[in-house]
């Protein structure tokens, strides 16, 4: 039997005018209590588009039978046929260009035919070609035809993954209508399931993975309280491009470090995580201060995608009292001082909180470059060590320049580090501490901003505490 050219063969010889008495009943149809066919979400069609239903025939398809159930169903059903699942499938490709050429049409429903006059044993036949509809087309709801002895086989065709099966000699024209309408229906609940299911396991993925991607500060022994809050800018994003560290080697000394990748994207988080790993190695292997950075960079350098990427750095090593702060160098300390070298590399200069005193910014005269603008046989690619004495109570707060750079108010200002000791000051005069601290700086930081921070925060506070160690 000829086709017509659009794929539709509309088997006039059997029914003349069928589909065009379909659409005219339509308005009857409504009036008379027949729902209209869903439409799927996302079709090009306008509402009152016709229903394109997909019938997939074998050598027994009985057309007119079909045409005759269209015209008796009050819907405005389009029909148009396949021969076989191969043919089908092709036609079913996602919506889009295919080798160039754009898809005609989307179909609301496919209507597979697996009645076999000729043959009625075996449940199990035709299941085959169901199952590879569904590899082809696993978006698209599928209703089954069987014949009256085929009623195990429209079971095995539903549990296979169908939406409905019709026999045929039960089936007219508003039975026909009503499940195309449902195994819409279901279609679309069985999909809108099935994501949430992905997003509910995506969520515990990820919740897993941020655990194993932020560090576990090893300060057993330090004496020392450690809060750390971390926020990517990213939407979803489970890590952005900052990255921090805390570790206590077996000669007392503990280490802290915070950085920044510039950008915001997935391969600077992954940046990140390599130069935080590649900086605790570094550190147990006995590296410190200008020969730390010095690797810290060629691992940066082949790691990243371009020669723009750069990272800033700050990096904290605090000496245990009886300890040299640099080679040939002992001061005398008061009771209860401490030692310790800072090292900046382009990155903001820490807080210093002490007991009743205002929040002052360490000096940053002696901060090198960030990490990887300059080659590391360039004379300016230099961190020297900043010498610290720290006083009894002390506490340091470390951030990333994404906790300074949100706007202050509708215009262009931005908070900057003068704001932010301002703001710290303001909030430790009120009693808060450790991780209410850091939890309200930072939501007032956003307050100021309007909403969220869009660049990636990471903030650190490490507390001299006589206490076992703390993590907040």
């Amino acid at each position: 039997m000829p086709a017509t050219g659009d794929g539709r063969a509309p088997r006039a010889a059997h029914r003349p005018g069928a589909l065009t008495e379909a659409r005219e009943t339509r308005a009857e149809a409504v009036e008379a209590g027949h729902s209209p066919i869903p439409h799927p979400r996302g079709s090009a069609g306008a509402p009152d588009a016709p229903f394109r239903l997909l019938v997939i025939e074998n050598d027994f398809t009985d057309a007119a039978f079909l045409e005759q159930l269209v015209t008796d169903s009050g819907s405005a059903i389009e029909l148009h046929w396949a021969q076989g699942v191969a043919s089908a499938a092709t036609r079913l490709a996602r919506p889009g260009t295919r080798r160039g050429r754009s898809r005609e049409v989307e179909f609301g429903c496919v209507l597979l035919d697996l009645a076999d006059p000729a043959d009625q044993s075996g449940p199990l036949q035709g299941l085959e070609g169901l199952r590879e509809l569904l590899r082809h087309a696993p978006q698209t709801a599928v209703v089954v035809l069987t014949d009256a002895a085929g009623a195990e086989l429209g079971a095995a065709a539903v549990a296979a993954g169908a939406q409905d099966f019709l026999i045929r000699h039960e089936t007219d024209g508003p039975l026909l209508a009503r499940a195309l309408r449902y195994a819409v229906e279901r279609k679309r609940a069985d999909e809108s399931q099935r994501r949430l299911v992905e997003a509910e396991l995506r969520g515990q993925e990820n919740a897993r993975l941020q655990r194993h991607l932020l560090p576990t500060p090893l300060l057993d022994g330090a004496g020392l309280s450690f809060t750390r809050r971390y926020r990517p800018g990213r939407s979803r994003a489970l890590l952005g491009g900052d990255f921090y560290d805390a570790v206590r080697t077996d000669d007392g000394v503990v280490h802290v470090v915070i950085g920044d990748v510039c950008g915001h994207g997935p391969d600077e988080a992954a940046l990140g995580v390599a130069l935080r790993i590649a900086w605790r190695s570094l550190v147990f292997a006995g590296l410190t201060g200008q020969a730390l950075l010095t690797t810290l960079q060629h691992v940066l350098e082949h790691e990243r995608r371009s020669d723009e990427i750069f990272a800033t750095l700050c990096m904290l090593v605090l000496v245990p009292t009886g300890a040299s702060a640099t080679p040939g160098s002992d001061p005398a300390l008061l009771p209860g001082q401490e030692r310790a070298r800072l090292y900046l590399a382009g990155h903001p200069s820490p807080l210093l909180l002490a007991p009743g005193a205002t929040p002052a910014l360490l000096s940053a005269d002696q901060a090198g470059p960030a990490l990887g603008l300059l080659h590391c046989n360039d004379p300016g690619a230099a961190w020297p060590a900043q010498e610290l004495t720290l006083d009894p109570g002390w506490s340091l707060l470390l951030y990333t320049d994404g906790l300074v750079e949100g706007r202050v108010g509708a215009g262009s200002r931005r908070l900057g580090q003068d704001g932010l000791v301002e703001l710290i000051g303001d909030h430790q005069a009120g009693g808060l501490t450790r991780g209410r601290l850091v939890d309200t700086a930072i939501a007032e930081v956003e307050e100021l901003n309007g909403g969220a921070l869009t660049d990636d925060v990471a903030v650190l506070l490490l507390e001299r505490n006589p206490a076992p160690v703390i993590m907040g």
